[in-house]
């Protein structure tokens, strides 16, 4: 079967697709990325997907060409005429603006949406959306994985028995809660916060009990990590001891790093959805995501169930 399996990489993480294949047991699939004179990306597939199910890995975070490189990848391959085009986007960028909250503003969520499908892709694998409901933006079948096992096994190695798992806002508590319950169902804690701009939050109060708690945050983002770090700051004023903080992406842009290392987080558990590269610092624990993601392009291939791996 994996004869007609085909994995090619973007740019965006070279070396989470080499992990995929690896753990796939399958050559990474031959691509050239090269660049006119003036910057404009040109892209060749350098081997025969004439009826192959192919899978192009590519995350969308900034820089745009990200985005614009997965988009040129498709059209490539549909125009090779693959049998089947899965776009893979271990972070779909882009998601937080999925929804018209004031007058003027894109849904961007929506236009990458149409721009995958119109690209050619016939399927979508991404993980941990912003939001679930963007998977409605798409007429095309969306397969959506959770990094919350991962992130559930790496945790179980502690003694949980003074943790409290606390929500960083009230839209994320069914995910902290759904953590919690698998980790032994840990009691939750929310921190009230209001953003008055993108990328600033103003954390108001903490709802639970977190005084004389070991703490674990968790979150599917970090950006610029203002309200992580506010967050951290109000439980260690509230009377938590060891605050964790846990995320699926860690996009760590403008001042994040300082930000992180000022606050009174002990530990960042993240996973490689995203290259880290010069922004690895001490307090950051990197969880691979490879052999989820592997076993989801595998269980496609094979025309299996996808939602049976979070049972």
């Amino acid at each position: 079967m994996k004869d007609n399996l085909k994995v090619f990489s973007g740019a965006s993480n070279p070396e989470l697709v080499r992990s995929i294949c690896s753990n796939l047991d399958i050559e990474e699939g031959k691509i050239d990325t090269l660049r006119f004179s003036d910057g404009e990306i040109r892209v060749k597939i350098g081997e025969n997907i004439r009826g192959k199910d192919v899978f192009i890995i590519q995350s969308t975070n900034p820089p745009a060409e990200n985005l614009l490189e997965l988009l040129i990848i498709i059209d490539a391959a549909k125009r090779a005429s693959a049998r089947r085009i899965t776009a893979v986007t271990p972070y779909f960028g882009y998601a937080r603006q999925d929804k018209k909250d004031e007058p003027r503003v894109p849904i961007t969520a929506k236009l990458i949406a149409d721009l995958i499908t119109i690209a050619g892709a016939q399927r979508v694998l991404g993980m941990d959306l912003h939001v679930e409901q963007i998977q409605g933006f798409f007429n095309i079948p969306f397969d959506h994985l959770y990094a919350a096992p991962i992130i559930i096994e790496y945790f179980k190695q502690f003694d949980l028995s003074n943790f409290i798992i606390v929500s960083p806002d009230p839209g994320s508590v069914n995910r902290s809660r759904a953590i919690a319950k698998r980790l032994g169902n840990l009691p939750i804690a929310i921190v009230d916060k209001r953003r008055p701009a993108p990328n600033k939050a103003s954390v108001l109060n903490i709802i639970g009990e977190v005084k004389g708690k070991d703490v674990i945050i968790i979150d599917d983002i970090i950006d610029t990590a203002g309200t992580i770090a506010g967050a951290s700051f109000a439980l260690h004023e509230s009377g938590a001891k060891d605050i964790f903080v846990s995320c699926t992406h860690p996009v760590l842009s403008g001042d994040s790093l300082d930000r992180l290392r000022n606050s009174s987080i002990k530990e960042l558990v993240v996973t490689d959805t995203i290259p880290l590269g010069d922004k690895k610092i001490d307090m950051i624990t990197i969880l691979s995501v490879a052999k989820l993601l592997g076993e989801a392009i595998s269980r496609i291939h094979e025309e299996q169930s996808v939602s049976s791996l979070f049972v």
